[in-house]
């Protein structure tokens, strides 16, 4: 059988391809993936229901993409690796955790004056709250974090979540201060929230937030300062919650920090991805919210829940009303005035912006 010799070159050519082809699969297979070369764990004591969540999947998603890769996000999403603010912010601080998210309350024991942040009525909306929150505000705050923890925990950016703190009760319809008079409305343990309550009349009862659902149900607490998400997701109608009064005496902000050695050594290019990516992390927090409290107040008022909106003189009563609370942050915080002022002149500003725009936008 003859073989011509263009078929011999054929046969030769192929085999040496497959030869090639099977050398290269075998090197792939045996060469590991390109390995990022800074690697950040992110905790946020939460669910994936929550607003953090959000935030994190697109931290996570900026970040690895516009680093090339350079940069990988781990999430821990619960209590795998720390479990409470105190404990989440030293490991961030001593670097065991990267990146880590807190309430104001959730911090209040180590930086007394982020409490500045739940004075009552000083942000009045959300693009006031919005603009404060991206401006020289968090720069000071950042400054003060950074000096009290001997430059390890950077706050990186202040979100959202769960939008606004509103009064809810099991009794009646809230309108003005004289109603919540007597009512025992739960709080966190902080200093700043127990006065609130008690400059409106009512009676502060600190209570875990595991344990609230049931102390609606025995009556231990008749109400409590809560996002309507927050509620919805607890399901506290069930448990006789029924009033809520969307009087939004405070702003639900979301501090982020990160270990600041860890950012640090980061080259510059990087650092900048990784700011790049707190801010999408906050955009993502400050709409979460917005969009999750439509299904939630539908909720509520199919379960039987009453809304009520304060009209402008009431509203101005209960911020009359929590006038003592700003004078308490004064004298008991060291340097409250400072931080008050500060935070009462942003948000003047902010406004005095917003109604220039608007009337710009309108004319």
């Amino acid at each position: 059988m003859k073989i011509t010799v263009n078929k011999m070159r054929s046969a030769l050519k192929g085999s040496a391809l497959a030869l090639l082809a099977g050398l290269m699969t075998t090197t792939a297979l045996s060469v590991p993936a390109m390995a990022a070369d800074f690697n950040l764990r992110a905790v946020a004591n939460s669910n994936e229901n929550d607003e953090d969540y959000d935030g994190l999947i697109v931290f996570k998603d900026f970040v690895e993409s516009h680093s090339n890769g350079k940069i990988k996000v781990d999430l821990y999403i619960g209590t795998q690796l720390c479990g409470n603010g105190t404990e989440c912010i030293q490991a961030v601080e001593d670097g065991s955790v990267d990146i880590y998210i807190s309430t104001s309350g959730g911090a209040a024991n180590m930086f007394p004056y982020i409490q500045v942040l739940d004075l009552p009525y000083v942000l009045p909306d959300d693009r006031t709250a919005e603009a404060v929150l991206q401006g020289d505000f968090v720069r000071e705050l950042r400054k003060a974090i950074l000096a009290d923890t001997d430059d390890k925990l950077r706050l990186m950016a202040i979100g959202n979540t769960g939008g606004w703190r509103n009064f809810a009760n099991t009794k009646r319809t809230v309108k003005q201060p004289s109603d919540l008079e007597g009512l025992k409305i739960r709080t966190v343990v902080a200093d700043l929230p127990q006065e609130l309550v008690k400059a409106l009349g009512a009676s502060p009862t600190p209570i875990p937030w595991p344990e609230l659902y049931t102390s609606f149900q025995t009556g231990v607490v008749e109400g409590s300062k809560n996002g309507i998400t927050d509620i919805m997701g607890m399901k506290f109608p069930e448990a006789g919650l029924k009033y809520v009064t969307l009087d939004g005496h405070a702003y639900m902000s979301a501090l982020w920090y990160m270990n600041n050695e860890a950012f640090l050594d980061m080259p510059p290019e990087l650092r900048k991805v990784v700011v790049d990516g707190f801010r999408a992390l906050q955009q993502a927090t400050f709409a979460s919210p917005k969009r999750k409290s439509i299904a939630a107040y539908d909720a509520f008022k199919k379960a039987g829940g009453k809304l009520y909106v304060p009209t402008p003189e009431e509203k101005a009563k209960f911020q009359e009303s929590a006038a003592p609370v700003y004078i308490w942050f004064q004298e008991n915080v060291k340097d409250g005035k400072k931080w008050f002022d500060l935070l009462k002149s942003e948000s003047e500003k902010a406004q005095q912006q917003i109604a220039a725009a608007d009337k710009a936008d309108l004319s």
